[in-house]
């Protein structure tokens, strides 16, 4: 049972205010994970830091500080399928290196933080 989304060479898009910022060119999917190379669009370079912020939580185990970059990233950021319709959930990783990982739900998870 394959996963068109999954195809590599599929494109998921990453979007900001309506604009699309990123390419992600699936290169490997093993799940949950799905990997990529990130094609940077206009509007993109504003949110570097924060992926290099959340990049460096995670290295340095700090989960409160990692938790808090997601929280951002999810706020600031919605991802399309390679069909165009909405992801409802994600959990992105864009590196230093040009590659993404991320994690995608059709539901959104569940945030009973609250």
């Amino acid at each position: 049972m394959s996963n068109p989304h999954l195809a590599a060479g599929s494109v998921w898009r990453l979007h900001h205010d309506g604009q699309e910022i990123a390419r992600l060119s699936v290169t490997d999917a093993d799940m949950p994970w799905t990997h990529a190379e990130v094609e940077a669009l206009p509007g993109f370079a504003s949110f570097r830091p924060l992926f290099a912020a959340q990049e460096r939580a995670v290295e340095e185990e700090d989960w409160e500080g990692a938790d808090a970059c997601y929280t951002q990233i999810r706020r600031a950021l919605t991802m399309t399928f390679p069909d165009g319709s909405p992801v409802a959930e994600f959990m992105l990783h864009i590196h230093d290196d040009g590659t993404a990982g991320w994690r995608w739900h059709d539901e959104p998870f569940d945030t009973a933080d609250e």
